[in-house]
């Protein structure tokens, strides 16, 4: 979610939701979250319970075990007083030898004590004796690289992941990459495989439910921490990757940072993927996406809210920095180098709005089938150019609805400033971008559904307050208005036009490359049953490669 503690008093405070921080009895993070295949994996761990059970499964559409060791001797170790901003520093208990010939993909890490489970369960899940951990593997300089590479939204992961005490949501201005991840970021029971319900925060209930009282019952059975439903590798995913491999496409992987650290990384691809909830980006990330799509690369985006928030490394790459909506005034940067500001991308003071790179923005977007932001929407795209390649197969009509028993639109959608033209050639007036909020002249709108950025004032809160990481007025809705019109009080009029926003799914070209961008963080829940998702999802993919 987009929303932080606004005020100076929030973000000084403790954490306002419980946080995980030493549940189970072992707890680790690799030293290194992304490696070449034939590297090797340093594990910091620490353990309550002696010996450790360590098993490393690459996740596709099946699981493999690559490695394993037992009784591996595991000391206690303490955590930091600010371990969410400075890391943990614990020393490396063992290391991980990949191999060569390991392809490329996301790899648990599944830590077991060998101490009596006596902790709580959530059905076939283990308790508090089991933890995860995960490395990305990258394919060996000489291996052949897959049909498309996922690029894995790891800094949203370290933004969302409460470990250590705090948060980007509950008043951390630095997150540290060194440090585990919060239980269920890695992997919780969710639907179709295990129970009846994904655990997504979008509501899906009929009627609609703004309170979310089915994922609060959820979380609460399974002590899963708030921000699982929000990010990490489980949700989004590892539903598109099992979904891709199983129709027959070669998956490789890697982590948002590969792209700062790697610019040629992308060169080995005609594809790259986006998937779920890709909300943090740095400048070099996107110098890197930008400069391969001119020379004629394919960018995939099944995401939403992406690349909304500016994001800095620091301390080589181990710290994450993000002032999000205090930029203006807390970020050391604000008058030296305002363009790296860590504001929202679309920020004036920045001047390199999001659309340019993604053709859509959050801030013309919002939320859709959450708290009150649509409570009562489809969940579905209206289609409005169903001639349009990626529509083929499909049937669609004009005015069809795409994805909405899937409920694929939700919980946070990108959009543009658009206006209803009348082409004289379709019909009837049809969607088109205005372009003033940097979105491309190329821009084409495919399909649409009404979204709205939430609003909280002293009168009203249009959020789910059990899901909320502040209440406090101003809302989302009040806090883009104030950046992007530079002003404490934006006008009704103001207020009134971000407020009726779209999820947009849309495609235009930059130089030599094309973008696709569906605009919706939900989307490849679509992938887990929906026909016509799926057969959108692979027109696109055929259409990028074969290009």
């Amino acid at each position: 979610m987009s929303t932080e503690p606004r005020t100076a008093e929030a973000a000084a405070g403790p954490a306002r939701h419980p946080h995980y921080t030493r549940w189970p009895i072992v707890e680790g993070y690799a030293d290194r979250q992304s490696v070449v295949a034939g590297d090797e994996v340093p594990l910091r761990l620490a353990g309550r319970g002696g010996s450790v059970s360590v098993e490393v499964t690459r996740i596709g559409v099946d699981r493999q075990t690559r490695w394993s060791a037992g009784g591996v001797d595991v000391d206690d170790h303490p955590v930091p007083d600010r371990a969410w901003a400075d890391g943990c520093d614990w020393p490396a208990a063992l290391a991980v030898p990949t191999g060569a010939d390991w392809p490329s993909g996301f790899y648990e890490i599944a830590l077991r004590s060998d101490a009596a489970d006596d902790g709580p369960t959530h059905d076939r899940e283990p308790g508090r004796n089991r933890s995860e951990a995960f490395v990305v593997v990258r394919p060996a300089p000489a291996a052949t690289p897959g049909d498309l590479l996922v690029v894995l939204s790891t800094n949203t992961w370290n933004a969302y992941n409460q470990w250590g005490g705090r948060c980007l949501y509950s008043g951390a201005d630095r997150v540290s990459f060194a440090r585990p991840l919060e239980r269920g970021y890695v992997r919780r029971p969710s639907a179709p495989d295990e129970v009846d319900y994904d655990g997504r925060v979008a509501d899906i209930e009929d009627p609609p439910d703004p309170e979310h009282r089915r994922l609060v019952a959820y979380q609460a059975a399974g002590r899963w921490p708030l921000w699982t439903a929000s990010s990490g590798w489980h949700n989004w995913e590892r539903r598109f990757v099992r979904w891709a491999e199983a129709a027959g496409y070669r998956v490789d992987v890697a982590t948002n940072r590969d792209l700062e650290d790697d610019p040629d990384l992308l060169d080995r691809y005609r594809l790259v993927v986006s998937v779920g909830h890709d909300e943090y980006w740095t400048w070099g990330m996107r110098d890197t996406l930008d400069r391969w799509v001119a020379a004629g690369g394919n960018h995939a985006i099944f995401s939403g809210n992406t690349c909304f928030w500016q994001v800095r490394y620091a301390d080589d790459g181990r710290t994450m920095i993000a002032h999000k909506g205090r930029a203006r005034f807390e970020d050391s940067v604000r008058r030296r180098d305002p363009e790296r500001l860590t504001s929202m991308w679309s920020d004036p003071l920045i001047g390199r709005p999001e659309t340019s790179t993604i053709g859509l923005t959050f801030s013309r977007g919002g939320y859709h089938r959450v708290g009150h932001a649509v409570a009562g929407g489809a969940g579905g795209y209206t289609v409005h150019r169903p001639e349009h390649w990626a529509f083929d197969g499909t049937g669609l009509a004009a005015g069809d609805v795409l994805g909405a028993g899937a409920f694929v639109v939700g919980y946070e959608v990108d959009g543009c400033a658009l206006a209803m033209v009348d082409d004289g050639r379709s019909g009837g007036p049809r969607p088109v971008p205005t372009g003033v909020d940097g979105a491309p002249a190329s821009l084409e709108i495919l399909a649409t559904a009404p979204a709205r950025l939430i609003s909280i004032t002293e009168d009203r809160c249009e959020a789910p307050v059990a899901l909320w990481a502040s209440t406090d007025p101003p809302g989302d809705l009040e806090g883009v208005a104030m950046i992007l019109h530079d002003t404490a009080s934006p006008t009704v009029e103001q207020l009134d036009e971000l407020g009726a926003g779209h999820a947009v799914i849309g495609s235009f070209t930059r130089g030599d490359g094309t973008v696709f961008n569906v605009g919706s963080t939900d989307w490849a829940y679509g992938l887990d049953g929906d026909e016509t998702i799926r057969r959108v999802t692979a027109n696109v993919l055929d259409r990028f490669l074969a290009r």
